[in-house]
Order: C-alpha cells, then structure tokens, then sequence
C-alpha cells in the first residue's frame, strides 16, 4: 500500500474510486487508529500524542481530542497547538484539512472535504472527489456544525451551532444558519470580561 500514491489520487480534485482496494486498506488503518486513539480517552489512560503523530500529517502541542473521535485517512489533516475537539468528531479528510492555532470545536462537528459524484451513474460506480478544508486561527465552531469540501473559515470567526457552511467565511466575524451567513463583525471591544 502506497499511501504517498493514495494521497496524490485523493487530492487531485478529480473523480476516484472511493471503493478501490488500495483506498479502503488506507482508510481500515485509520479506522484502527482512531479507535485505539478513543478506547485511550474512555478509559482515564489520557490523550495519546503518539497515536495523533502517526495518524496526522502534522499535529501541535497542547492538542486535545475527546472521545469518538474519527477521521477517514487522518494523513491529510494538519492541526496547530492549542487545540480542543469535543466528543464526536468527524473529519472526512478525502483532501487537505487544515486546522489552525487556538481553535475550539464543539461537539458532533463534521468536517467533510469529500463528495459523492452528482452524476447517478458515477457516484453507482463509487465517484468521488473533494477539495480542502481550512479552519483559521482562534476560529471557534459551535456543536453540530457541518463544513464542506472547499471552504475556508477565516481567522478569529464563530460558527454558531447547528450551521450548515457550504461557503468561505470571512475573518472576524459570528456566522450561523443553514445555509450559514454572516451575522455580525466581531466586535473587539465587548469584551466585558476584561474590564
């Protein structure tokens, strides 16, 4: 199994074959990587740096991940440091996930890079194909949001819960709904809190 071959077909952008031989040995290991990774967290043995090392193309320090975790391949997602994923948690990386510094996601969040052909006759033949995903620094995103393939959430946002983002949200700004918009510019100085 050659995964650096798997990675180039996956990460063309173009159709594959999602049920091909080589694809589902690939996605059978992370499979058993993410469950050795969450059977860690659900026993009090802690969160297992080594396993995510392995499993993530690049993962920081400070990095946290609870329990039910799954990711498809896990060797096209890339984290930063200072991270936190509540329970739940699915990454369909068929292309690059990059998520950035200092980033909260809640729970049940789903972040899928993939998409079934929309062609019928194609997706019958198992067509596939994705694009990236990117999570800027400091983004927070609320429980049960859903990010598809090709958007990108620009640094500082929030993502209310619930949303749908099926577009690029900007930087510093609350986003919500579905499909999910802009609501507001984050206002810096409300910040309570610190007064």
């Amino acid at each position: 199994m050659d995964i650096e071959k798997i990675k180039q077909i996956i990460n063309s952008g173009e159709m594959y074959d999602d049920a091909g031989d080589d694809v589902a040995a690939v996605r059978s290991l992370a499979l058993t990587m993410c469950r050795e990774y969450n059977q860690k967290v659900n026993t009090n043995e802690g969160y297992d740096m080594s396993i995510l090392k392995e499993l993530f193309s690049d993962v920081g320090e400070n990095v946290y991940i609870e329990s039910n975790f799954r990711c498809e391949f896990g060797f096209n997602i890339s984290m930063g440091h200072d991270v936190y994923i509540n329970h739940d948690m699915i990454i369909l990386d068929c292309n690059e996930v990059k998520i950035g510094n200092d980033v909260f996601i809640g729970p049940r969040v789903g972040l899928y890079a993939a998409n079934h052909a929309e062609d019928p006759f194609e997706r019958a033949d198992k067509g596939v194909y994705s694009k990236p995903i990117t999570i800027g620094d400091r983004v927070w995103l609320g429980g049960d949001v859903k990010v598809t393939q090709g958007v990108t959430i620009g640094e500082n946002s929030i993502v209310g819960a619930g949303s749908v983002v099926t577009k690029d949200i900007p930087p510093n700004v609350i986003a919500a709904g579905n499909p999910c918009k802009v609501i507001r510019p984050i206002k810096f100085s409300d910040r309570p809190w610190r007064r």
